[in-house]
């Protein structure tokens, strides 16, 4: 990827940027940008002098394939060793030039040869990796022209287009960015960013990463096949298509793209260097390791679009009962009536096209109606005591009100200690939202435009679950983990609460494919043998991307 070049026009709010290339950017997964504006201090500088005297833990990361089975499953662990940043640097500097007798900057195919050589049958036990590590390395100085940018990843969860600004609470690595600090071959396991969330990585200073991703399509598919292909059975604590998301979300599965290609996954590759912003779409698994010491920054993001498939993490949290990290149906419902306010005051801040990403918001209020009734509340959101899922609109309390409850659950088959459930409580605002919902069920180009939906849905490879509060079942789609039969679909108007998927953002630019990431090799079937580095084939170094070899 030779990456996305911006003017310092475009540049101006990353949110509106991201809209207008995600149609096709979001294809490959994942994009990388070029920044036409540089950091006047560097992040050492940062590190070591405004927040001087800072300290972090590393993680000890084993070099090893991830195909374990239930009594041979490798853990990654806290070192219990503190470093500050020059320190981390010189020990991780130290740790290359033994190994290469050189001081960085070698060719990024050669270092990913020797990460997967390394992998597979080397001698390295473990590396050290910094990761998760409160703070940021942007400059607070106002003479910095980056610091002070909305590319800022400190201010992005707070712009007027973001949908976590509006969170009453700041969430660690999710609103608030987190440094990444690694050494030669630490890395990043396939993983699925929380709740399907945007995220946004940029890269400060150091040796270059080299990221691989799939397309949010594939990713069934892709679980499918670390479900069928990498772990044992036994590793699996549940069963089905979210044994494998469940394994996934403890970020340690690392196995090579040729595991994925051979089972016709599209994978794309990246090389991040200094200055560069790597951007991953919602639903895109990714993974990726450094080339030797570096320092990265990251933090996550939501647009409109992101409804939808927030909806499906939070299904899937539940089914594995998880507690949410967000509480998406308040910030669905908010975002919605921030939106009807909008229009009634027709608000120059919201565009049409942020109005277009944002109806699917609103026909998910219109499902409420059904929740009037006993007692009000205006508190935020409940954590349901059965299968944790988020309640912002309404719950059930029980007698003792030590087990709140959400509507998607038979009340008739609960047995609770208690005595039973006695109160539905709804927001004191639930009127308010009903209105909302009318006001734009009645626009006709809505009804259009769902139908419309619809059909194109029946195309698409996506899955999408209900939203509404009596029922979990299933839109079809083509999708061989989804129900495709259209005519189970049969009432297209009333089928509202099932069409969060329907718009994709922006429509105003296309992206080359060339300028967002590089198909990994072919569908050709390639060697599982890694044994050996001979049989490699040397390819060209003149840019930072190239086709995946068999080897890898």
């Amino acid at each position: 990827m030779s990456g996305l070049h911006s003017s310092v026009e475009e540049f101006q709010d990353p949110l509106v940027y991201l809209q207008m290339i995600a149609p096709e950017a979001s294809k490959y997964g994942f994009c990388k940008l070029v920044s036409p504006v540089s950091a006047s201090v560097p992040a050492g500088v940062v590190l070591m002098k405004e927040k001087a005297g800072s300290k972090f833990t590393t993680r000890v990361q084993p070099l090893r394939l991830a195909e374990w089975d239930s009594v041979d499953k490798v853990t990654f662990f806290m070192s219990g060793r503190n470093y500050t940043f020059r320190y981390f640097e010189k020990m991780a500097n130290k740790s290359f030039s033994r190994r290469y007798y050189s001081a960085g900057c070698l060719p990024p195919s050669f270092m990913e040869k020797e990460f997967w050589h390394e992998i597979a049958c080397g001698k390295i036990e473990s590396v050290e990796y910094a990761c998760d590590i409160d703070g940021s390395a942007f400059s607070s100085s106002p003479s910095d022209p980056l610091g002070k940018s909305r590319w800022n990843l400190k201010k992005l969860s707070r712009l007027p287009k973001s949908i976590l600004r509006l969170l009453e609470t700041s969430i660690p690595g999710v609103t608030e960015p987190m440094l990444y600090i690694g050494m030669l071959f630490s890395m990043f396991a396939w993983h699925v960013e929380d709740h399907y969330l945007y995220s946004i990585n940029y890269h400060h200073c150091g040796a270059a990463k080299t990221w691989y991703g799939i397309p949010g399509p594939a990713a069934l598919d892709f679980e499918k096949v670390v479900r069928e292909h990498v772990y044992t059975q036994e590793i699996f604590s549940s069963e089905g298509e979210d044994g494998a998301f469940e394994v996934l979300l403890g970020k340690t599965a690392l196995f090579p793209p040729k595991v994925l290609l051979e089972h016709d996954i599209p994978v794309y590759k990246a090389v991040q260097k200094p200055g560069e912003y790597v951007i991953t779409f919602p639903r895109a698994y990714h993974a990726g390791f450094s080339h030797g010491f570096n320092c990265g920054e990251a933090v996550n993001f939501a647009v409109g679009d992101w409804f939808p498939l927030g909806t499906i993490a939070s299904r899937r949290y539940a089914l594995l009962n998880r507690t949410p990290l967000l509480p998406q149906e308040e910030l669905l419902c908010k975002e919605a009536m921030l939106l009807g306010a909008s229009v009634e005051l027709e608000d120059p801040e919201y565009t049409y096209q942020d109005l277009i990403c944002q109806h699917r918001a609103r026909w998910c209020v219109m499902q409420l109606n059904e929740c009037i009734d006993v007692s009000s509340f205006s508190h935020g959101t409940i954590i349901c005591s059965l299968c944790k899922r988020d309640c912002y609109v309404a719950y059930l309390n029980c007698r003792c009100y030590l087990h709140p409850l959400c509507l998607r659950h038979d009340i008739k088959s609960i047995d609770l200690n208690c005595g039973g459930i006695l109160t539905l409580s709804v927001r004191e605002d639930i009127l308010d939202m009903e209105g909302t919902a009318r006001q734009f069920e009645q626009e006709e180009s809505m009804s259009l435009e769902v139908e419309q939906c619809c059909r194109k849905r029946t195309q698409t490879s996506y899955c999408y679950y209900d939203s509404g509060f009596g029922s979990s079942s299933l839109m079809s789609t083509e999708n061989p983990h989804c129900n495709t039969d259209e005519h189970k679909v049969p009432n297209m108007k009333n089928q509202m609460s099932q069409l969060l998927s329907r718009h994709i953002v922006g429509n105003s630019s296309e992206v080359s494919k060339a300028s967002c990431s590089e198909y990994i090799g072919s569908h050709s079937k390639i060697s599982h043998c890694l044994a050996t580095r001979s049989t490699i084939t040397e390819e060209s170094d003149d840019s930072d991307s190239e086709i995946c070899n068999s080897e890898l």
